[in-house]
Parts: C-alpha cells; sequence; structure tokens
C-alpha cells in the first residue's frame, strides 16, 4: 500500500517546487505575481547562505506538495521560531495525510533546534485550511495583523 513520505527539498526539487507554486499561486487567484523561476529558487532557497529550507511530500515516490520555512526569533522568549512560508498539496492528493505529515515534520524540526513557536499565516477567505489547521489545535491569531512593504513602496522608502 502506498503512503506518504516526507523528505528535506535540494536544489534539484526547484523545478517541482516552482510547479507547486505556481499550483499555489492559482489556488490563491494570485497567478500573475508569481516571479519565481527555477534558477532564482535554486539560488534563493538552496543557495550558501540562504536560510531558507523546503519539505517534499511524496506519494509512492511521487512528488505531491511541499513546505518552504525558515528560523525567525522571539525576543520575549529569547528564542526562535520556525515560520512556514508555505504549504501545498495538489488536490488529487489530498486527504492522504500529506499536510499533516509535512506539519508534524515541521513540528520536529522546530523542536529539535529549539524553536519556541511554529508559526504560519492562513488567507482569511481560505476556510478549507483554516479547518484544517485548528482542526489539528493551530490556533488563530486575531490580535495581529500583518503588514507589508514590497516593490516600488519598498524602494521609495528605503530611499528616503
Amino acid at each position: 500500500m502506498a503512503s506518504v513520505s516526507i523528505r528535506p527539498a535540494t536544489a534539484d526539487d526547484a523545478e517541482i517546487i516552482l510547479y507547486f507554486i505556481r499550483e499555489l499561486a492559482i489556488y490563491e487567484k494570485a497567478e500573475d505575481e508569481v516571479l519565481a523561476t527555477v534558477e532564482t529558487i535554486k539560488s534563493s532557497m538552496f543557495g550558501e547562505h540562504s536560510g531558507v529550507y523546503g519539505l517534499i511530500a511524496e506519494f509512492d515516490g511521487k512528488a505531491i506538495g511541499f513546505s518552504v520555512y525558515f528560523y525567525n526569533y522571539s525576543t520575549w522568549l529569547a528564542k526562535p521560531g520556525l515560520y512556514l512560508e508555505d504549504l501545498y498539496v495538489s488536490p488529487e492528493f489530498r486527504g492522504k495525510g500529506a499536510g499533516v505529515s509535512l506539519l508534524k515534520q515541521l513540528a520536529k524540526i522546530a523542536l529539535e533546534k529549539g524553536c519556541g513557536r511554529f508559526e504560519w499565516s492562513c488567507l482569511d477567505w481560505n476556510t478549507p485550511s483554516r479547518e484544517f489547521y485548528e482542526s489539528l489545535g493551530a490556533e488563530p491569531q486575531h490580535e495581529w495583523l500583518g503588514y507589508r512593504m514590497s516593490g516600488k513602496t519598498l524602494v521609495d522608502f528605503a530611499d528616503k
């Protein structure tokens, strides 16, 4: 019987990671915002000092999903935290345990690295994902709002 396995992503996975990024962007109705390429994924995720890590979920040897994460820092806890940037499983493979397996592996990594927190964000309209996370015991953080500067705003602000 086929089962889900999780392994660390390598530079050789850049093409499948880009495929999953595009699938995720389509799901989030933001396909036109993807600027990543195989080359930029290789250099940004797998370069010498990247600080970005990935996991690949496989089902019967076929890549079916991925996660990308990095470490942040909590001044209040004086400990690192693990931040999950993206988690995605192709629709036809959902319900086979890949999402749970990816999250469990990330939780184990967080504990191994002495992290005080394991955090991520979820779009407010993504009810299926929010229900999935909450069914696992994750709690939404309603008191925090995310802020972002990017593109021209970031450049203009930095130049002031």
